[in-house]
């Protein structure tokens, strides 16, 4: 339902703009921390990912001082590296490249390497670190399923910085809402969902303002720093749901309280703790897609991060009946 829009401030035939008597925040922020150039500078995604891992390793080090981790707490440190890098980072970015942008990919593989544009894939992420602690496990002599049982306690503040990071980018938005919460996000207006006359009213009204505000880059870019295009804007982009903190509130901060009380509260065989994240990260995460902009074409009904998610509760269960089957335990707990 979308009704007492304001006619005044809608563009003809554009399903969703501001409701008459709401003001919306409309997305301005930086994805630099610290800016040295144009495209060159700190981004908040990259320190997101850097907070992730010396939080992950703090964590780790805590579970190996319980006796939980079968990892000494000397070596967790090289461990979460390890996994950062052949794991989140190079899984993260080859799921992507597959699961979301194969055609571009198959046209240019060396776009793989431009992490500074974006485009990492939690799912792909997960498949990686698989691999990794796979082969970590095997090398020092560890229980796979313990190493693991371990490692996704961490998981979810990766995936909790992850998708404030996507906030501050003001990417992955959510889908057209009328929510008093909801934002107006300027990169709408590279989306394919977006009308194209949103886009030439968008930019109409930017080159109005500035005669160099004639691309959509500019428009996003500039929205920050001129009061006028914000207000012009908002009376164009569509209110959406601020779905990065609903995912970031479920896959974060929710899955994180659950497996930290199940891992040292209970005691549980190693695998079931692994097999715990798998689904319960393959069902919040497609309760937060209800609310998200899908950002890739469907699957029948279902958008790509749930149809992924289907096969994370397959392997999930899978992880659950091998603790039931062989169940064995921390060696140091």
């Amino acid at each position: 339902m979308r009704d007492n829009f304001d006619v005044e401030t809608c563009p003809p035939k554009r399903d969703g703009c501001r409701p008459a008597m709401l003001a919306y925040y409309v997305h301005d922020l930086s994805p630099f921390l610290i800016r040295f150039s144009e495209n060159f500078g700190l981004r908040w995604y990259g320190m997101a990912y850097v907070a992730a891992f010396f939080l992950g390793i703090f964590v780790v080090k805590n579970l190996s001082r319980r006796g939980l981790c079968d990892i000494p707490e000397e070596r967790v440190s090289d461990f979460i590296i390890g996994g950062a890098i052949f794991g989140v980072l190079i899984g993260g970015r080859i799921g992507y490249m597959l699961f979301y942008d194969l055609p571009a990919f198959l046209a240019n593989p060396l776009i793989i390497v431009k992490v500074w544009d974006g485009g990492m894939s939690a799912h792909g992420g997960i498949i990686g670190l698989m691999l990794y602690t796979l082969w970590y496990s095997r090398k020092h002599r560890v229980a796979w399923r313990n190493v693991g049982d371990n490692l996704v306690v961490a998981a979810p503040i990766g995936l909790l910085l992850g998708r404030l990071a996507n906030f501050i980018n003001g990417e992955l938005y959510g889908r057209v809402t009328s929510v008093a919460w909801a934002m107006q996000f300027p990169n709408e207006l590279y989306g394919s969902e977006t009308p194209p006359e949103t886009v030439t009213l968008a930019l109409q009204e930017a080159t109005a303002i500035n005669p160099q505000w004639h691309t959509v880059e500019a428009v996003v870019e500039n929205v920050g720093n001129s009061p006028v295009l914000k207000e012009k804007l908002a009376g164009i982009l569509s209110p959406r749901h601020p779905s990065q903190f609903y995912e970031a509130a479920l896959e974060g901060v929710l899955l994180f309280a659950v497996l930290w009380i199940l891992r040292t509260k209970f005691r549980l065989a190693n695998g079931m703790l692994t097999g715990a994240f798998f689904i319960g990260y393959a069902i919040l995460r497609s309760i937060g897609e209800l609310f998200r902009e899908p950002d890739a074409p469907l699957t029948g009904p279902f958008t790509r991060g749930q149809f992924l998610s289907f096969f994370l509760v397959l392997v999930g269960l899978a992880f659950i009946i091998s603790a039931i089957v062989r169940p064995a335990y921390p060696r140091r707990a």
